[in-house]
């Protein structure tokens, strides 16, 4: 695929336009207050959009089209955006309000209060490994689409990519990357479309030949109600049901959006505890309708390579960049690149800032605190910086490191650091529900959590959907069940 000069020249710009957003607010960065939770003076709805935009990679932007595209593809993916909202609103309700008492800068730091610091320390080198991993493979993805666009090879993609990334996280801090996610949230919706416009004004027949093709191929289908059928069906290895959909994806969303530092960090960023809640619940209905465009993208290029331009494609994830690079005209492919930059970009800026947080909130600070060193906040910004820097240069070296692992590999490892979601939430169940619970039995709750999910995941046909599900009960109950069995000395309970 052969890009325009003027395509090339968009996406060269938007990432000069990126650094340039970190500068601008780099000058206004004092402390560490500032620096990783912007001031807490972040309106609700950039921070809605920050949460929207983050949760959204590259491979989400190409690989959800790619679902209704296939041959048996459907609509049934949107069940789990019901579970997606019940989980923000259970987050809203039990979790913020604990992240809104006292000055914290981390979510672990729960877990400190409540269990000790050994606790919050491992909770936190699991975020660290696991989102570090995670988002190394998805900067491996997106550098696959900028090799295209520069002509480049693989390695130079990526770390171009990745230095322009810290170099705006760098500069800017929190503020810059939260207010950055809502611009490319801005050009990746307005992308897909525009997309979806010149799909329709291509395809004979407009929007009612796609309605048409789409409930001749059952790819309208939204709900699947099966709870046993036949003696084929297992309920637990189909990841599109509706009770997978709901109960999983609220367990996910629990675990991610509830205790995960990437999006915590956010909510300490508002102005308010009802702000948090505000922009956390409203993102729910935001992704939803930001799926459903985009799998009815898929059903419109399938629409298209089947009636249109006959065209058969080895990996579905490809199906939508190729679109875009083929079909539209000069000017929009490279604004449509450049929504696909945005999706990755946002992505992997929250996650180097997040890390960076955790380590200095989490780790290094307290152990230089122990020691009797006292660092003033301007050190203790130029900290985090280099930290930050850390990470990026990490995120780099797994994403080069990715290209010579087979694609079952990625998909196995990406699934890895979604275990966090579920232990993450077992553990703070535990915090939360229960007095009964200690430091032992947490962490052998999160041992027991690691050893059942790597059992499910590689060796059971469980699907994907009730990982999280499994992960946090089990964190739970071996967790709660250790502590009784394993009583501490004294109450580890202090209020914060």
């Amino acid at each position: 695929m052969e890009i325009h000069p003027i395509d090339a020249a968009i996406v060269f710009l938007y990432i000069l336009a990126m650094i340039a957003l970190g500068l601008r607010f780099g000058s206004q960065q004092r402390d560490l207050k500032g620096y990783l939770l912007g001031g807490r003076d972040l309106p609700w709805y950039a921070i809605l959009g920050s949460i929207v935009a983050t949760e959204t990679s590259t491979a989400t932007f190409l690989s959800v089209p790619g679902i209704t595209y296939a041959a048996t593809g459907d609509m049934r993916f949107l069940q789990l955006t019901i579970g997606f909202v019940i989980g923000r609103l259970a987050v809203a309700l039990i979790l913020i309000p604990l992240y809104f008492r006292g000055e914290i800068y981390s979510a672990y730091q729960i877990l400190h209060q409540r269990f000790g610091g050994l606790s919050k320390s491992i909770a936190s080198l699991l975020f660290l490994i696991t989102r570090n991993l995670g988002d190394g493979l998805r900067l491996f993805l997106a550098g696959i689409a900028l090799e295209k666009v520069l002509d480049v090879s693989l390695p130079v993609a990526i770390i171009v990519l990745g230095i322009a990334t810290i170099a705006y996280t760098v500069f800017g801090g929190l503020r810059a990357v939260i207010w950055s996610d809502c611009i490319q949230l801005l050009i990746y919706m307005i992308g897909g479309l525009i997309a979806l416009g010149i799909l329709i004004d291509t395809i004979p027949g407009g929007w009612g030949e796609i309605m048409a093709f789409a409930e001749q191929t059952e790819r309208i289908r939204i709900f699947d109600l099966r709870f046993a059928e036949g003696e084929n069906f297992k309920l637990w290895t189909e990841p599109y049901t509706l009770w997978a959909g709901v109960l999983g994806g609220a367990f996910l969303t629990l675990g991610t959006h509830g205790t995960d530092q990437m999006f915590v960090q956010r909510y300490l960023a508002a102005r308010s505890r009802r702000d948090a809640s505000k922009a956390v619940i409203f993102s729910g209905f935001i992704v939803m309708g930001q799926f459903t465009l985009f799998l009815i993208i898929g059903i419109a290029l399938a629409c298209f390579y089947e009636r249109v331009v006959p065209t058969t494609f080895e990996k579905n994830d490809e199906v939508f960049a190729t679109f875009v690079v083929e079909q539209l005209p000069i000017g929009l492919v490279g604004l449509t690149l450049a929504a696909i930059f945005a999706a990755a970009m946002s992505t992997l800026s929250s996650s180097l800032n997040s890390s960076a947080t955790s380590m200095v909130s989490d780790l290094y600070l307290p152990h230089r605190q122990r020691k009797g060193v006292v660092i003033h906040p301007d050190q203790q910004v130029g900290i985090s910086k280099r930290f930050t820097i850390l990470f990026g240069v990490i995120q780099i070296a797994i994403g080069i490191g990715a290209s010579w692992i087979s694609d079952s590999v990625i998909q196995d490892a990406l699934s890895i650091a979604g275990f966090t979601a579920g232990i993450m939430l077992g553990l703070f169940c535990l915090g939360v529900l229960t007095r009964k619970a200690n430091q032992r039995g947490a962490l052998i709750g999160i041992l027991a959590g690691i050893i059942v999910l790597s059992y499910i995941k590689f060796g059971t046909e469980t699907a994907w959907t009730w990982l999280a599900v499994i992960g946090s009960l089990t964190t739970f109950t071996i967790g709660l069940f250790a502590s009784w069995l394993l009583p501490a000395n004294e109450s580890t309970y202090e209020k914060s």
